[in-house]
């Protein structure tokens, strides 16, 4: 079996990604379905992102043994007073308990320190998250503990704060 795992920048055509994405087994911890509008929005920052300098963050398609499995990126943001990236992932329903998102955080982690500009890379899933709290585990993140976390915007709720060490 074809054990590879790559990362491709997101491009225009990834849209159908977003939407299997957008399955309530997808957002269960995210706050639901979003919009089609939402999605459009969305879809337009990932382009966006990806078409700037790679310090300021990107946007991948997960890509394992030749398909495209999932998503996963780095943006940056502010978190008490530092400037720092923030990740996120999500791998389609299919392809999960693989190890496969655990893959792509430590590939991204490697991008965004040989790319990035920021001394560290947040995770911020909810606390009641198992498989994304386990990827940060696997991915070589340390737990800082939990915090109130606002995603999507307006919907506060209790999450861990893993992060790893660009540099």
């Amino acid at each position: 079996m074809d054990d590879s795992l790559s990362l491709e920048p997101w491009a225009e055509g990834d849209f159908w990604l977003l939407l299997r994405k957008n399955e309530p087994v997808m957002t269960a911890h995210l706050g639901g379905p979003e919009s089609g509008a939402k999605l459009e929005e969305r879809h337009a920052r990932y382009l966006a992102l990806s078409a700037r300098e790679p310090a300021a963050g990107r946007m991948f398609r997960v890509v394992a043994e030749g398909e495209s499995v999932g998503s996963i990126g780095f943006w940056e943001r502010v978190r008490n007073g530092e400037e720092v990236y923030e990740t996120g992932w999500g791998i389609l329903p299919e392809f999960q308990g693989r190890g496969l998102a655990a893959r792509a955080a430590r590939a991204l982690v490697a991008h965004a320190r040989d790319h990035g500009t920021r001394r560290h890379l947040h995770a911020f899933p909810s606390v009641d998250h198992a498989a994304s709290n386990a990827v940060c585990r696997a991915a070589g993140f340390v737990l800082l503990g939990e915090t109130r976390f606002e995603y999507p915007p307006g919907h506060w709720h209790t999450s861990n704060d893993w992060r790893a060490t660009l540099g």
